[in-house]
């Protein structure tokens, strides 16, 4: 019997209203609960005093040699205190709210006490008590190891504990091996009836690691037997387009170019290339460094589609991004005889219902947009390619809208965000990753200063040399307008200050709740040099050239993430002219003075991305909404990358092998991917 379809009340002493706790926690079924790991263990082994530190959790027995005295203050809040006597010390014990143990602590009687300790005190502050001889048979902790749930504030971890154990009980016996027997002996597993019962009720600490390392193993090695499977799946149905790329005609299109391309860029093209010219559609995600050139790289792919015949659409988040494609294609593109279009919210009618004709008769070759190119009576005559920039801005129905424009086109996704090869593998499993590595001759290396806020007068003053020297700068703040709850800058005070600071100088204001046509305004004015200082929140941290800004400056740079400063600080650096970066802050905790560390240390994007995921976390790291990554029920991205690497390459050989789909040692695994819904021939986004 499938566990995964008993209703989670068939568990004694689950009722209507455990039920529903349940229900909340995403829990319906018992292999659902029985699924649902404790995220740590309390330790109640017995602690030794003269080994302990300030601040450590303890267990230890003891006598009580005092007379408790109650104190009560506030409203319903009460101390209770004794002395007890543990290992030949005298240790003061203090309970908060606990009224009703004074009666119980009796003289010269024996007590196990968990709690945090104070060596300088010789004092325990109790959050747990025990009386030996008093307790019901089998229920004391002293010794033991007990798991700590994720739980709302209805529930207790006793209970948890409680119906958990009641269901290994119940049921433990029907739980089935998914592995076949080839990977557990192979890498020294559990068997998954010993291990999830392990997990939830270890004898010893070692015991409980073994178990979560067996389970751990089998959720990555699912994850990626479906992300292998899903790709094996769309380059077995070979439904894409074959495009007969004239591999000459690009080589052509890239010496024209007015710069040498860089090493990577060359590789990347041939990957793409290489996709193109392939019977299954490409998806492929281009991630490479601010400024690494990914825009040449997608021009090289649009000129391939192009001149197989068929036509190419980019998209992009932003009317001022787009325009800025549009216009870097047109350069590149017309010598060439390829036309350009533009299709954007602001098109006038008119102009929309020629773009719409000229592509439906496929009198335009690359189509540039936003949102727009996803609208219903947009159409194409044969769309071969279709590039998305900065994919994350784009769910992944938008992107399912523009593939259907076409019969199964190809897919380039391109990146800013430099992810680490970690998320790379586990985010993207089921895409192919290009990346770009090295920077194009001529960047500008950008000089970047953590300074307090007692610097301010001298930052000013940077500023205004810029202006006098005919260049701009960025001023960002973390909030659009003041705050009572937080004590930073924020846009429209700046503004303001700047206003009056600087006189004689044009400022500009762009932050979220402006209108579309305000922030374009906004920007446009700036990248057309019509404003000497733009004072922002993080709207402006995505793709816009303008190559006459040279200084970035950031209040507040402690309040940002690693990855958004190194996006923010891409913004200058991009002319001819030195360039600057200077986040200022007064740093209070220790991940805010890291992450000023590392902006001062490195401008390599993939190593500012390696330390970002290490202070905040993979979910943080992309933004909850956006990220696209799975949330594992017991892995850990971060601590079990080797296991994922493991899991990856095993995943990787089983779909590759003709065994694993008619081996009856396989069965298991394949009825996962048959659940899952990869062996139904779902196109992959």
């Amino acid at each position: 019997m499938d566990l995964f379809r008993i209703p989670i009340e068939q568990i004694h002493g689950v009722g209507a209203a455990k039920k529903d706790d349940l229900h909340a926690l995403g829990v319906y079924t018992v292999g659902q609960l029985l699924e649902y790991y404790p995220f740590r263990y309390e330790d109640y082994s017995l602690s030794d005093l003269s080994g302990v530190k300030d601040g450590d959790k303890i267990t230890v027995v003891g006598t009580i040699v005092s007379i408790p005295v109650l104190q009560r203050y506030g409203r319903g809040k009460s101390r209770l205190s004794c002395k007890v006597v543990i290992d030949h010390f005298f240790v003061t014990s203090v309970w908060f709210n606990q009224v009703f143990l004074k009666e119980k602590l009796e003289l010269q009687s024996e007590v196990v006490l968990t709690g945090k300790w104070d060596g300088r005190r010789k004092q325990i502050t109790v959050s747990e008590t025990e009386f030996p001889g008093r307790s019901a048979a089998g229920t004391s902790k002293v010794g033991t190891l007990q798991p700590v749930y994720s739980i709302s504030a209805e529930m207790s971890q006793k209970w948890m504990r409680k119906v958990i154990a009641q269901a290994l009980k119940q049921y433990g016996a029907m739980i089935q091996e998914v592995l076949p027997q080839e990977l557990v002996r192979r890498h020294d597993l559990m068997v998954r009836r010993e291990a999830v019962a392990a997990i939830h009720q270890p004898e010893r600490m070692d015991e409980g690691q073994h178990a979560r390392r067996r389970m751990v193993y089998e959720e990555l090695l699912l994850f990626q037997l479906k992300m292998n499977a899903l790709r094996a799946m769309n380059r077995r149905r070979a439904d894409g387009l074959a495009q007969a790329v004239d591999l000459p005609a690009v080589r052509a299109f890239v010496r024209g170019l007015p710069f040498v391309l860089t090493k990577s860029q060359k590789d990347v093209i041939a990957e793409i290339l290489a996709d193109m010219q392939a019977p299954y559609a490409m998806n492929r995600l281009l991630q490479g460094d601010v400024g690494a050139g990914k825009t040449v790289v997608a021009a090289a792919a649009l000129y391939a589609t192009v001149k197989a015949g068929y036509q190419g659409a980019l998209m992009a988040p932003t009317e001022i991004l787009a325009e800025q494609h549009m216009r870097s294609l047109e350069k590149m593109f017309e010598p060439l005889g390829v036309t350009v279009g533009l299709l954007t919210g602001s098109t006038t009618e008119r102009q929309r219902r020629e773009m719409l004709g000229s592509m439906q008769m496929g009198m335009v070759d690359v189509v540039v947009g936003t949102h727009a190119l996803i609208q219903d009576d947009v159409h194409f005559r044969q769309l071969g390619l279709v590039v998305t920039d900065e994919q994350h801005r784009f769910g992944v129905a938008q992107r399912a809208v523009l593939r259907r424009k076409g019969m199964n086109p190809d897919v380039l996704m391109m990146t800013a965000t430099p992810i680490p090869r970690t998320l790379a593998i586990t985010a993207f499993g089921d895409l192919d990753v290009s990346t770009l590595r090295e920077l194009p001759k001529g960047r500008q290396p950008i000089k970047t200063y953590a300074v307090k806020h007692d610097m301010l007068d001298r930052v000013l003053g940077f500023i205004k040399r810029e202006a006098d020297g005919g260049r701009q700068s960025y001023v960002i703040c973390p909030l659009i307008e003041e705050s009572e709850k937080l004590d930073v800058q924020n846009a429209i005070d700046v503004f303001v200050q700047l206003q009056s600071h600087f006189p004689d100088l044009r400022i500009g204001l762009l932050h979220g709740r402006m209108s579309a046509a305000e922030k374009d305004e906004a920007m446009r004015s700036f990248k057309e040099g019509a404003v000497h200082v733009l004072v922002s929140t993080t709207v402006v941290e995505v793709g816009v050239d303008v190559p006459n800004a040279t200084l970035m400056v950031v209040y507040d740079a402690d309040r940002f993430g690693l990855s958004q400063l190194h996006q923010l600080r891409g913004r200058v650096g991009r002319g001819k002219h030195a360039s600057y970066c200077i986040l200022i802050a007064d740093p209070k905790t220790e991940v805010g003075k890291e992450r000023m560390r590392a902006m001062t240390d490195t401008t390599d994007g993939f190593e500012i991305a390696r330390r970002d995921l290490e202070l905040r976390g993979p979910g943080d790291f992309f933004g909850t909404k956006q990220s696209g990554l799975p949330e594992f029920r017991i892995a850990d991205l971060m601590a079990d990358f080797e296991v994922m690497e493991v899991a990856r390459d095993d995943a990787s050989q089983l779909v590759s092998s003709s065994e694993f789909w008619t081996d009856v040692a396989y069965l298991s695994l394949r009825e996962y991917l048959q659940r899952e819904g990869v062996l139904d021939g779902n196109v992959l986004d």
